[in-house]
């Protein structure tokens, strides 16, 4: 892609005869749109208002900066003030006093001013909470506490001790929470079933149990409820205290109006003045009760839950993530189907009423006060793909961790990846609703702080974009005044700020950011092919998963299947039990909204509702085709009257397999999903909508269609590798059409010159954009950038290097050759800018149009004979020079922008540093930097 003056791996430069492809004529409105975004499709930071410690000045001299390098808007995140940091003695404000709501007001006003977009977080931290909730409107969360005990034996003990085993262990434990146990229950080791319950709970009241235990293996449960028993994660002071009851509909409604109130009352409607209200992710670390959860359990479900509901029950602990899939007694194989049934209606029942209570509500919410809503509806209690449903701006999150464009793991989903697990849901979600603007918290960093490059940070956002992301919401940039003692005030993720090394070219990757957005929401994404995960099979085995990050998944290749289909040419969404039994099935294919697929694939579906079931034979009768993968679904959900559903379940699936041809039930493979995918569709003969003549995990695709336009995005996710790979699209997609190459870089387009067969070099994080429209334009521009051979010259001559740290010092030195200055023990703690100088002579006869600086690490910033060549922050270090070069003698400077983190690891005294690069799990290693080479004409 274009970098700076000319593109990585595209002849585009100096050649003024290019300069009619740029014309627009007056149709061509998706093109002037990408050539000159406004603002609003521009990346949006999270703004974190440190402690609310926050003045007018540097307010305005904030959003001045990031309106500077190229951010779109702001999101406003009141947040705790960071530890081990020099607050300066400014005061903190209280969330919604009067003096913070006229500083909001004053944020407002100045950034309508600068022409920046605004979103406010509800509350502040996460989840949703405050100081002045009391009693029923605080978060509760039923918990067990299970004692093992062998016979036989006269077992005794205080019920403090049973206590400190409910007590949850979360994250953010609140200190006021109350616990009180409901029931103590003894019970054999395997258990059969309730009849085998001593029930023991008339002990509770005496604060002592005691108990002869029989010869043989036993298990004391307490069920208990705790209430108020989490504190909001990192609140601003006002906005900290206990955790909402999110399943309390007056409560919330209660909370979400006393904000709304106290701000409007103070500085009118909000409506026009803020784009959305945001809801952070649901880390409510396992909360699942309400003062009527067993009533409404009953009503909907048709049976009592309270004498199951300890066994139902699995030990959760921080986040809300099971700690002990074993904890507990053992069942009999009968009675653990009983519970995973149970277990399933139980988080059934905890979704119905987070959506009717807490989503409904929230969505309900802001309508009234004219904003939208955007939501990262996930976490334990949303199902994760029907969470984002409502929601205006459904949003996902994309993480950067070490490993990130160097592997691509097949065991382990994490590595590799900076989309999260739900990312995939959420834009699923959105476009099964149809709609184009998908959030995405993105980028957020805990381990790479001081080492995020904006290489890396492509190549996840990069990710991110393929997950189906299309807007960017940077985690993020904080509150911090500009005389704050280095590095300043950081509460979380990438440092975007003015301190950084790389800032004065982090709007070349902000100009990036928003050609992509703008692009995409001007289109939807193309799927052909649906995925129905184990949603309610995972809830039911396992419970419902604290998204986005669970301690387990199931099963664990899932993102691997729709992995594999995009790098084979096709695109695919999720979609769950309920939109299969909307959906209208004809012609092939199964619809729901606007969306239609001639495919499904089930992975390890065993359970089905017959509703569902009767759906999917009517999809097979109609002409569609059912992959099952790994399973074939053979039971139905749920307790209730589970054998007559059961057998409907059965006989239905039995109608199915008698579709031999469409009805297939097929095994993962043991590795390589991709060629699994790719023999797959070779053998059942269906078609990508683009062939690709190379497979690998690192270069995959996604597809948008817009009016008259067709769009290939295509990415590779290696630091490191080089891809050469030829792509055919459908006849369908380019008939009438022509074939462009759109750089999201600079904003221009290069004609291509076949749009049937396109060759196309992927340099390491490269993206290209491949557009098919009416536009005719001018004639075969593109052509790849040359690739050194023996022609090529290395430059061998001496290097004069300077030194400029960012603590103001500068060194000069000589180099023979280039080495990578983590190895050098003078200069493996730089920090700042080298500069790279030599000559080189040119003889009349030899002609050189491009340099290339070989191995880089850091960004490239080259002049030549005193004319600026570009500037290269990612890919391949290329430039082009024919303008540049001359005969005889040419002087050459190379500028290097170096991460800051080897610097920070040496700044013992600094606890800000210490703490993101050399304590605990965030000790950082010592990163590459600096011109390594070969320097090459070519």
């Amino acid at each position: 892609m274009l970098q700076g003056a000319s593109t990585a791996g595209v002849l585009l430069c100096h050649m003024p005869s290019f300069s009619n492809v740029f014309l627009k004529s007056k149709d061509d409105n998706l093109y002037a749109l990408f050539d000159n975004v406004s603002a609003n499709y521009r990346p949006f930071v999270r703004w974190w208002w440190n402690g609310d410690k926050i003045e007018k000045t540097e307010i305005a001299r904030e959003l001045q900066l990031l309106k500077a390098v190229g951010i779109g808007g702001v999101e406003i995140n009141p947040i705790k003030f960071p530890q081990r940091t020099d607050d300066m003695g400014i005061h903190s404000l209280q969330w919604l006093s009067p003096e913070w709501i006229e500083m909001l007001d004053f944020t407002l006003t100045e950034a309508k001013r600068l022409g920046l977009t605004c979103d406010l977080i509800v509350g502040s931290g996460w989840p949703f909470g405050a100081e002045y909730l009391t009693g029923e409107e605080q978060a509760q969360i039923m918990m067990i506490g299970v004692k093992k005990l062998e016979g036989a034996i006269d077992f005794e003990a205080p019920m403090f001790d049973i206590l400190k085993e409910v007590d949850p262990a979360t994250t953010s434990p609140y200190a006021h929470r109350r616990i009180e146990v409901v029931s103590l229950l003894l019970v054999p080791d395997p258990m059969s079933g309730l009849h085998e319950i001593v029930n023991l709970s008339n002990q509770i009241e005496s604060g002592f149990v005691k108990v002869a235990i029989p010869k043989g293996k036993y298990a004391l449960y307490a069920l208990a409820r705790v209430s108020g028993f989490l504190e909001v994660i990192n609140g601003a002071p006002g906005a900290n205290g206990p955790v909402l009851n999110h399943y309390n509909k007056d409560a919330v409604n209660k909370y979400l109006h006393h904000m709304s109130d106290a701000i409007q009352q103070q500085i009118g409607p909000l409506k026009n003045r803020i784009r959305s209200f945001f809801m952070d992710s649901m880390e409510m670390e396992g909360a699942n009760w309400t003062m009527d959860m067993a009533d409404e359990f009953k009503r909907r479900r048709g049976y009592d839950i309270m004498p199951y509901l300890p066994f139902v029950l699995l030990k959760t602990g921080g986040m809300g993530n099971v700690t002990d899939y074993n904890y507990g007694t053992s069942y009999t194989i009968a009675f653990g189907e009983v519970l995973e049934r149970m277990r399933y209606d139980f988080d059934k029942t905890k979704t119905e009423l987070l959506q009717e209570r807490f989503v409904d509500s929230y969505s309900n919410w802001c309508k009234e006060n004219g904003i939208k809503s955007r939501a990262q509806a996930y976490g334990r209690g949303f199902h994760p793909l029907e969470g984002s449903f409502s929601m205006d701006i459904p949003e996902c999150e994309t993480w950067i961790k070490y490993g990130l464009g160097n592997e691509l793991s097949e065991t382990d989903y994490r590595l590799g990846r900076a989309y999260s697990m739900v990312n995939k849901y959420v834009s699923s979600a959105a476009h099964l609703q149809g709609k184009r603007l998908v959030s995405c918290e993105e980028l957020t960093n805990t381990d790479m702080v001081f080492n995020e490059t904006l290489s890396i940070l492509k190549i996840g956002a990069d990710q991110s974009t393929i997950s189906g992301v299309t807007h960017p919401v940077f985690h993020g940039f904080n509150y911090s005044p500009k005389n704050a003692p280095f590095p300043g005030w950081i509460r979380y993720g990438n440092f975007m700020n003015e301190k950084n090394t790389f800032w004065p070219y982090f709007q070349y990757f902000n100009d990036y950011k928003a050609r992509l957005s703008v692009l995409l929401q001007q289109a939807d994404m193309f799927a052909d092919i649906a995925i129905l995960p184990p949603v309610y099979d995972w809830w039911a085995k396992y419970g419902s998963p604290n998204e986005p990050f669970p301690s387990f998944t199931f099963p664990n290749y899932l993102s691997l299947i729709w992995e594999a289909i995009h790098q084979n040419g096709h695109g695919c969404d999720y979609v769950s039990d309920s939109v299969i039994n909307s959906a209208e099935m004809s012609d092939g294919f199964l619809r729901f909204g606007p969306r239609k697929y001639h495919t499904l694939f089930m992975v390890e579906v065993e359970s089905l509702d017959p509703v569902t079931a009767k759906k999917l034979l009517a999809f097979l009768k109609v002409g569609g085709r059912i992959f099952c993968i790994e399973s074939v679904p053979s039971k139905s959900l749920g307790f209730n009257n589970f054998q007559q559903r059961d057998a409907e379940v059965l006989a239905l699936v039995a109608e199915m397999k008698s579709v031999t041809d469409r009805f297939i039930f097929i095994r993962k493979p043991d590795k390589d999903y991709s060629t699994w995918f790719k023999e797959l569709r070779s053998k059942y003969g269906f078609t990508p909508y683009v062939a690709i003549d190379h497979t690998d995990p690192f270069i995959t695709q996604i597809r948008y269609q817009a009016k008259d336009a067709e769009i290939l995005v295509f990415t590779n996710s290696s630091n490191e590798k080089t891809f050469k790979i030829s792509i055919t699209p459908n006849e369908k997609m380019v008939m009438g059409k022509y074939g462009w190459l759109w750089d999201a870089v600079t904003g221009k387009r290069f004609r291509l010159p076949n749009s049937r067969e396109i060759a196309l070099t992927l340099y390491p994080a490269d993206l290209r954009i491949i557009v098919f429209d009416k536009h005719s334009g001018e004639k075969d521009y593109f052509k790849e950038y040359p690739m050194p051979d023996s022609h090529s010259r290395v430059l061998t001559q001496p290097w004069s290097v300077e030194f400029h740290h960012i603590d103001g010092s500068v060194n000069k030195t000589n180099f023979n050759t280039l080495p990578d200055l983590k190895e050098l023990p003078d200069f493996v703690n730089f920090s700042g800018t080298v500069i790279y100088s030599c000559s080189f002579e040119i003889a009349g006869n030899i002609n050189c149009s491009f340099l290339d600086l070989g191995k880089v690490y850091g960004i490239s910033d080259v002049k030549l004979n005193g004319f600026h060549c570009g500037v290269r922050w990612y890919g391949r270090h290329i430039y082009a020079i024919s303008d540049m070069v001359k005969q005889g003698s040419n002087n050459l400077e190379i500028s290097i922008t170096t991460t800051m983190g080897n610097y920070m690891k040496t700044l013992k005294d600094n606890a800000v540093a210490q703490y993101w690069t050399n304590e605990k799990r965030k000790n950082q290693p010592i990163q590459s930097m600096g011109l390594v080479g070969p320097v090459i004409l070519l």
